[in-house]
């Protein structure tokens, strides 16, 4: 349980060491990937778009529209299994390397402040001195260029929500003409301001619910950052020229001094830790200085403190992970076997069919087209079998926009020689082009012979 931290602001220190050169390396690519991401395209189409607002998302080049609302249920539950099982093994190691508040508060905002204010220490005096004309320029400073960084995320978030395209016509075009979206940009751009410059390691310990969900989802196997408490206890300082009879813990205080959360790793697992290994490297740093073993802070399980065995998997993991090759199967089959349109067919309310002059039988139809992809499809509709022929009401316009439909009344006309029977299967199809894209069946209803 958090006590005092709550009520006052956190001053960690700078971490330094193999594992956080390790972090910064990551995080650079991550950052870079979330830039490009949004200005890489597949077949025209944005590699990745979320558009809930007008519920257009695509992943991967796969685009999900309204109609797909059970395609975007099954990649959903299959991220949340697959999150459940990189938990159970693996901890919060999503947290600590590639959560992207943790990336952008430790790897970007945080190394801003250390640039323009320095180290814990010097922070905290900075703090409380009078406002001087020093003091006013390292805080403004430091808050104007976090107020550029949350414009450049807000910007960042906008690009994923409506693509690229959107993002260039705000920028290009004047205000007034994007008034809403202008709006979104400053909103977005004060919450995520206010997010990194006050609320800051609260939005992991209070906010987030991932980290609640550990004492469900980890056990004596998963791996944590964790302290060798076999090994470190009982805690005691080191004094020269004496044998020691304690543990390898030296209650230097230096993994509570750079924890981004203010939490003591030597309590045990904690809801507050997110992994993000800075106790690690100071741990480290202390043992080396001391001559004793490194690791008394590392990635482990329980068991393996405890027990001395390094197992992973186990019975549970292997379930969650038969489920989730379950899920990526269905997904996959649905993904590969989907088409681009989906039409319906129905039988006209109240009508019954049609016996012609010219010895053929006609019955009238609605429809209705969807486009399922992100691009403009302009289908035709085929009657494929048996032989006979489709006549449209009026000369309706079939071209779908993206994500789009097109309905009308067709009557489709058939020779009494093709009939077998009073109610018979009509096979049609969708093409564009010589492309079919997609193919159904209805019922036709005849005289009785």
């Amino acid at each position: 349980m958090k006590t005092s931290n709550e009520t006052r602001p956190l001053y960690p220190q700078r971490p330094t060491g193999k594992w956080h050169n390790r972090r910064v390396v990551f995080s650079i690519a991550i950052i870079a990937l979330l830039f490009v991401t949004p200005f890489i395209r597949l077949d025209g189409q944005p590699l990745v778009l979320l558009n809930v607002i007008e519920r257009k998302i695509i992943l991967f080049g796969i685009f999900i529209g309204p109609q797909d609302y059970w395609l975007f249920g099954l990649t959903t539950l299959s991220f949340f299994v697959f999150i459940v099982l990189f938990t159970t093994v693996f901890g919060r190691l999503w947290c600590g390397w590639a959560c992207p508040q943790t990336v952008f508060m430790e790897m970007v905002f945080r190394k801003i402040e250390y640039a323009i204010e320095g180290d814990a220490g010097k922070q905290k005096l900075l703090d409380k001195a009078p406002w001087t004309s020093d003091k006013i320029l390292k805080k403004g400073l430091k808050y104007t260029i976090f107020l550029i960084v949350s414009f450049v995320i807000a910007n960042l978030l906008l690009a994923y929500v409506l693509g690229t395209d959107e993002l260039y016509k705000i920028i290009s075009e004047p205000v007034e003409d994007h008034i809403g979206l202008f709006s979104g940009i400053v909103i977005f751009t004060a919450i995520f301001y206010w997010n990194f410059a006050w609320l800051r390691e609260q939005a992991c310990t209070v906010v987030c619910p991932y980290g609640r969900l550990q004492s469900v989802l980890l056990d004596g196997n998963s791996i944590n950052v964790a302290y060798d408490h076999v090994r470190g206890e009982p805690r005691g300082k080191l004094h020269k020229g004496t044998d020691r009879t304690e543990g390898d813990c030296v209650s230097c205080f230096q993994c509570v001094a750079v924890c981004p959360t203010g939490i003591d790793i030597r309590n045990g697992t904690q809801m507050e830790c997110v992994n993000c290994t800075a106790c690690v490297d100071a741990c480290d740093s202390i043992m080396d200085k001391v001559g004793f073993e490194r690791g008394l802070i590392r990635y482990t399980s329980e068991n393996a403190i405890v027990r001395k065995t390094s197992k992973v998997l186990t019975s549970r993991t292997w379930g969650y992970a038969a489920v989730l090759v379950l899920l990526w199967s269905a997904l996959g089959f649905v993904v590969a076997t989907r088409t681009d349109t989906q039409t319906t067919l129905f039988r006209a309310p109240g009508s019954r069919y049609i016996e012609n002059s010219d010895g053929t039988i006609s019955n009238l139809y609605t429809f209705k087209i969807f486009n399922k992809t992100n691009r403009i499809i302009k289908p035709s509709l085929h009657l494929d079998t048996p032989h006979g022929k489709l006549l449209f009401a009026g000369s309706p316009d079939l071209t779908l926009e993206a994500a789009g439909m097109s309905e009308g009344t067709v009557f489709v006309i058939i020779p009494k020689s093709e009939l077998k029977g009073r109610k018979m299967v009509l096979k049609l199809s969708v093409s564009q082009g010589n492309r079919q894209l997609e193919s159904f069946e209805t019922t036709f209803i005849a005289p009785e012979e």
